[in-house]
């Protein structure tokens, strides 16, 4: 696959930031129906971990000098998978998301010869209207593996007073006291342990990733009797949205189905609607074993939108 006469491509710098978050709106627009990043994230992008500009991402320039799409690929640990992110305009430049995509496999192959790995996993995503990218995808011989769903519900209509079970008890996190976020980290860890997909990561890693947060008032862990059993961390993705965002719930396996993950939930959706907040959403993976839909549609929330995932493996470059 070869790119359309007339048109070129180049690595991004900083500088591109504006014109690389024009192409990610009008792709995120047209994927989900409304821009799902700003001017930081794809700045943080172009700065993460293990993640090299002028090696890792290509920019598609059209034969008017126009930026018209972006390649990437993420992987901040450096451990397991490595997802690759292809933004194109949908209108301007559909026809070169495909070339794109085989100039970031091929960096893969690279980056698993690098790790002295035989191979590399690569996972795209895929949304509802992207029908032909999926049709590339599967071209390529990329093969579905998962589905997660978005899920949503307003928030000007909460209980004022929603009753719980007595014996569980929800307090924001203390982001002072490191061991009240080491065993934030441990509760995610165990949580999340028996899910298909999951990497372990160290606290170390986790709190170097959190970085400085200003919202820790919207991270809360729950307690039975005075022992932490369930942890949510909250992200200010949808914040252009109006809506909050639940990035993670965990409930150590001993303790579901006891009421703590819905407490956990009614409590950051009120402190959502207090900062004025008008939605709350979350994404759900399809292949837990917990099964959380019925719980997430017990506090209100309802399928909103749909995500399938794809993936390859990648041989390393001379394999």
């Amino acid at each position: 696959m070869t790119l359309p006469a007339g048109w070129t491509t180049r690595r991004p710098t900083l500088d591109d930031v504006p014109a690389i978050l024009a192409v990610v709106h009008a792709a995120d627009t047209f994927a989900i129906g409304h821009p799902d990043f700003d001017a930081e994230d794809v700045a943080a992008s172009l700065t993460a971990p293990h993640f090299d500009p002028t090696r890792d991402s290509w920019l598609a320039i059209d034969p008017d000098d126009t930026v018209v799409g972006w390649a990437t690929v993420d992987n901040p640990t450096a451990v397991g998978r490595e997802f690759v992110e292809v933004y194109v305009d949908p209108v301007r430049a559909a026809a070169v998301r495909a070339p794109l995509l085989l100039r970031q496999l091929d960096r893969v192959a690279e980056r698993a010869a690098e790790r002295g790995l035989p191979s590399l996993t690569v996972r795209c995503a895929v949304f509802a209207p992207e029908r032909d990218w999926e049709h590339a995808l599967r071209g390529l011989g990329f093969a579905l593996v998962k589905r997660y769903v978005r899920m949503s519900r307003p928030l000007d209509d909460l209980p004022d007073d929603p009753a719980g079970p007595s014996d569980v008890t929800v307090r924001p996190v203390r982001p002072d006291d490191e061991a009240d976020l080491v065993e934030f980290h441990r509760i995610y860890e165990a949580a999340f342990g028996d899910t298909p997909d999951h990497e372990p990561l160290s606290y170390e890693r986790w709190r170097a990733r959190i970085g400085d947060l200003t919202a820790w008032d919207e991270w809360f862990v729950a307690e039975v009797d005075g022992v932490p059993v369930g942890a949510l961390q909250s992200s200010d993705q949808a914040l252009d949205q109006q809506s909050g965002w639940v990035k993670s719930l965990s409930v150590l396996s001993g303790y579901r189905r006891r009421g703590v993950g819905a407490a956990l939930l009614r409590r950051a959706f009120a402190r959502y609607a207090e900062k004025g907040r008008r939605a709350v959403g979350l994404g759900v993976d399809l292949t837990n074993p917990t099964a959380p839909l019925s719980l997430y549609r017990s506090v209100g929330l309802r399928e909103t939108q749909w995500t399938d995932m794809y993936e390859l493996s990648v041989p390393a470059a001379g394999v």
